[in-house]
């Protein structure tokens, strides 16, 4: 499985323009492109092409032979390893996750297998921007000299994250126990006043009961990312994407923006899904066996009728340095939440927690008193 599942990403592209056949690259939020050249105006079409979910199991069997290809022109960056899409004209690059220079000579052609769908860019880039900015104002503890330092955007960029979507149909079998709270009246001795006193507490005991049985859910697109090049944290808290807004992959999409190849495969993609899933069966398990506290002691899952898409996600990536240290960030390029890695400022962090105990040491003080 390890040839079939290459890292996939499309090609860039163009929208030609009706009129005066000059290209147009695609604006983020935009259902039309005006020509600069001749001011036609270009509606971009919309595909009314289905888009279907893959047997995941059925894909195993013929091979990534017969699925559909595209040559895309990639470079690896040497310092982080991501590798990304490159335009034929571009003579000079940079990483969007680490902001190192690219090899361009060492670009190279490569055959993959495209996705079937995608969220096109809804924020420009200006509107990314004042998100970031707006996200770095908010940050506590930060540094002063953060919030006024002119930050660069020279390697913000808009880039398509490569992910999974599984679906699937479960079925589990469990056994464990059900806990079932109640109370006893306890007698114990303290002392009061110098003086030895008896009495009476309410203790929680719990009775313990045997549960077995059975529970179902189906899955709709479980979303696991295919990069490696960001933290998945970080990826994670770009959530949520509005997946129902997908279209049908046109390369013309990607024009003006990078996309990454993906490092994990279709195979280690389910598993990673299957972890998730089986935190949400977790919750049905001890739903099902009710009781104020419950015990698994055994579970066996079926997953059956297993599907899967390949999509792109749109998020703007950049590195900032911040007294020589370089820190990365990400805007969800339909919501605008923005993730990212921040400096702390050691002196503000010092000076609350010197004036926690100040205002600690002032009240034990007073009413000490």
């Amino acid at each position: 499985m390890e040839n079939e599942e290459k890292n996939m990403q499309p090609t860039v592209d163009t929208f030609g323009c009706v009129e005066c056949g000059a290209d147009l690259k695609f604006k983020p939020g935009t259902t039309a492109l005006t020509c600069e050249y001749c001011g036609a105006k270009n509606e971009i079409p919309v595909s009314d092409i289905e888009i279907q979910e893959l047997d995941f199991h059925e894909y195993f069997k013929k091979g990534a032979k017969e699925q559909e290809t595209i040559e895309v022109n990639l470079v690896k960056c040497d310092t982080c390893g991501a590798e990304s899409s490159l335009e034929s004209n571009i003579t000079s690059s940079s990483c969007p996750y680490c902001a190192t220079p690219l090899i361009v000579s060492n670009a190279h052609a490569e055959n993959i297998i495209q996705p079937k769908s995608l969220l096109p860019f809804k924020l420009t880039k200006k509107e990314a921007i004042e998100a970031f900015k707006t996200w770095i104002n908010k940050l506590w503890f930060a540094p002063n000299a953060l919030k006024k330092a002119v930050l660069s955007f020279d390697h913000f960029k808009g880039v398509y994250l490569p992910f999974w979507t599984f679906d699937s149909k479960t079925t589990t079998q469990y056994t464990g126990q059900k806990g079932v709270h109640y109370y006893v009246s306890e007698n114990y001795t303290t002392t009061e006043d110098g003086k030895s006193v008896t009495k009476t507490r309410q203790v929680q005991k719990t009775r313990w009961h045997y549960a077995a049985g059975q529970v179902t859910h189906a899955f709709d697109d479980v979303l696991v990312p295919a990069s490696e090049s960001l933290p998945k944290k970080q990826v994670k808290e770009l959530e949520p994407w509005d997946l129902p807004n997908l279209v049908p992959f046109d390369k013309k999409y990607l024009s003006g923006f990078i996309t990454e190849k993906y490092q994990v495969n279709l195979e280690s993609g389910f598993n990673r899904a299957r972890v998730d899933m089986e935190d949400s069966i977790t919750g049905l398990i001890r739903r099902d066996i009710g009781g104020d506290v419950q015990r698994i002691h055994t579970r066996s899952t079926q997953f059956e009728d297993v599907t899967f898409k390949h999509i792109l996600l749109p998020a703007y990536v950049s590195a900032y340095k911040f007294k020589e240290k370089l820190y990365r960030f990400m805007v969800n390029a339909r919501t605008g939440e923005v993730q990212g890695e921040r400096p702390w400022s050691v002196i503000k962090i010092t000076l609350a927690v010197l004036g926690v105990i100040a205002i600690a040491a002032a009240a034990y003080f007073l009413f000490g008193k």
